[in-house]
């Protein structure tokens, strides 16, 4: 098995011989939820880090898009320890053409962990650069994210390179049960449907492809749109096509000339119940098409989500938002009941392609 990355992260002189790095295993992803949830309690005591969705991003089916290693102590002949837990962990996502996502946690009580973090931040660009390579690109953006109220998160991206480029509401409004049924129809002229599925309970593969395209043109005017393959799109959002919540998938359609058009699409997940509240509605993806702007779309959706969540006797609809949309979506949600309970920062930096590392290894 390969236990270290063909070209790991340059570990601070501070910690040479103390740590080192290797890829992750199973036996990892208890450790890092738990450091993932001690950072996430210092700003929201209540809440904690997804482990299913952790699990498959370090050792599932959505690692095979991101490079990653944790840091370990270096056992006695030099190699990663294998038995003892991970003080950190750095992946790069390979989200889209031109864009990198970056993601990490480093432990509090991590020794020189302000130069540790500073090595497993360089390691992102050296990562970024060869993403940019692969896909023919001169540079890619790299994108993090951080928590309003995590300083230190800030501070260590700041130091590294990043700005804070965006602003993001993280919005909840309520359900109540009458709303399977009382919220009004969609405009005239429109509708709103699941996609359709067949016996064996997959989509139709021309609703699957619609929703993706729908949701591409509609962001191709976002300030931070980068396109994504239909097979980027899927894989991204989907571990298990047979386990997964295709009846969270929905079209909207305008009626032109007589007949019904793709007018957008929306993508929503189950949020498990937890002490804090009972299980809820998260809204991934929702998006209008540009020539289908004014005619009540949104809204449409907005409401089969609603009454879907109602319907199920769900407590909450969760959804986020630029805080500065230029479509004024922020308004709309508001307006509709939604309120503002998070906010998080988006930081960006780049990486400059550069040569493959298997012909050209990168200066000791």
């Amino acid at each position: 098995m390969l236990l270290t990355d063909h070209v790991p992260p340059i570990m601070p002189a501070a910690l040479e011989g103390r740590l080192t790095t290797r890829v992750p295993i199973e036996e990892d992803v208890p450790a890092i939820v738990a450091l993932a949830t001690a950072e996430i309690r210092r700003h929201t005591p209540d809440e904690a880090a997804d482990e299913a969705g952790l699990r498959s991003r370090m050792v599932g089916l959505k690692s095979w898009a991101r490079r990653q290693v944790v840091v370990v102590p270096t056992a006695d002949d030099g190699t990663p320890s294998l038995d003892q837990p991970p003080i950190a962990w750095v992946a790069l996502e390979d989200r889209a053409t031109g864009r990198t996502n970056v993601q990490f946690v480093i432990g509090r009580d991590a020794p020189a962990r302000d130069e540790l973090a500073a090595a497993l931040l360089d390691w992102a660009v050296e990562v970024g650069g060869s993403f940019a390579r692969a896909r023919g690109v001169e540079r890619t953006q790299l994108h993090a994210d951080a928590n309003e109220l995590d300083a230190d998160r800030g501070r260590l991206l700041r130091t590294a390179g990043y700005e804070m480029a965006r602003t993001w509401l993280h919005m909840r409004r309520p359900v109540t049960a009458d709303e399977a049924t009382s919220l009004p129809a969609p405009r005239e002229g429109t509708r709103v449907r699941p996609v359709h599925r067949h016996e064996s309970g997959l989509p139709v593969s021309q609703d699957v492809r619609t929703v993706h395209r729908m949701l591409e043109e509609s962001f191709a005017d976002h300030f931070n749109s980068y396109r994504e393959s239909f097979a980027e799109f899927v894989q991204r959002l989907i571990e298990n096509p047979d386990e997964a919540g295709w009846d969270h998938w929905w079209i909207a359609e305008i009626q032109r000339e007589g007949r019904w058009l793709p007018a957008g699409g929306l993508v929503a997940a189950v949020v498990p119940a937890t002490e804090a509240h009972g299980e809820g509605t998260y809204l991934e993806y929702l998006g209008v098409h540009r020539s289908a702007r004014g005619h009540g779309i949104a809204k449409a959706l907005l409401h089969a989500a609603i009454a879907d969540a109602a319907e199920r006797g769900r407590d909450f609809v969760d959804l986020e938002v630029d805080d500065d949309s230029p479509t004024g979506a922020d308004g709309l949600y508001a307006a509709m009941g939604w309120e503002t309970y998070e906010r998080t920062q988006s930081w960006h930096s780049s990486a400059e392609m550069h040569p493959s590392r298997l012909l050209e290894p990168p200066p000791a």
